[in-house]
């Protein structure tokens, strides 16, 4: 966290205050925390800086209610993530897939990444399926697209979601099993429309 010399309690005791230059102080040290959490779940249809704006409302709305029993950053990317997966679901992504997902280069590449085997395969191919993973996961349920950006993308550990989120340990264990079904499922399904 940047701004090392912030101090939190005598943040949050001076903005109880009405202290606006301390409710600033508090959202410049948390402002690059919260974007980088809205850019790892943006929705699509708005700008990053509208949600995170509209985060630090919530915030600071809901100020008050902070009991002071996680820490403060833990509790500001409960609301963050909440806000950034209501936003999703706001958007009604489509759950289904169709051929007219993918552009020709897509199909083409399913096809070749098919057919080739790891050990042989080159940076092209790399970058292709990334592109490719980054894909389905869009397609997946606001829920599922998190709990795999924050278990296999970002590398977060099941606590570390469950602090996040507040989400049960197990119930993480189980999306994250029944979202990687799901890619699974779909990307099995674009190899046989590819091939068809």
């Amino acid at each position: 966290m940047q701004h090392d010399n912030f101090d939190e309690e005598d943040s949050l005791h001076r903005i109880e205050q009405g202290d606006e230059v301390a409710a600033r102080e508090l959202l410049r040290h948390f402002h690059p925390f919260v974007l980088k959490l809205v850019r790892a779940h943006l929705p699509r249809r708005i700008s990053e800086e509208d949600l995170v704006q509209m985060i630090f409302i919530k915030v600071f709305h809901k100020l008050n209610q902070y009991t002071g029993r996680m820490p403060l950053e833990h509790w500001i990317s409960r609301i963050a993530v909440n806000t950034c997966l209501n936003a999703l679901k706001a958007e009604k992504i489509r759950p289904e897939w169709r051929l007219g997902d993918f552009s020709e280069e897509i199909a083409a590449g399913i096809e070749k990444l098919a057919a080739t085997e790891v050990d042989t395969a080159t940076t092209d191919d790399f970058d292709f399926a990334k592109k490719l993973v980054t894909e389905l996961i869009a397609q997946l349920s606001p829920e599922d697209r998190l709990v795999i950006s924050l278990l296999h993308l970002e590398e977060k550990s099941v606590e570390e979601i469950h602090a996040l989120t507040g989400w049960s340990r197990s119930a993480t264990k189980v999306r994250a099993f029944r979202a990687r079904a799901k890619m699974k499922k779909m990307l099995n399904e674009r190899e046989t429309l590819a091939f068809a």
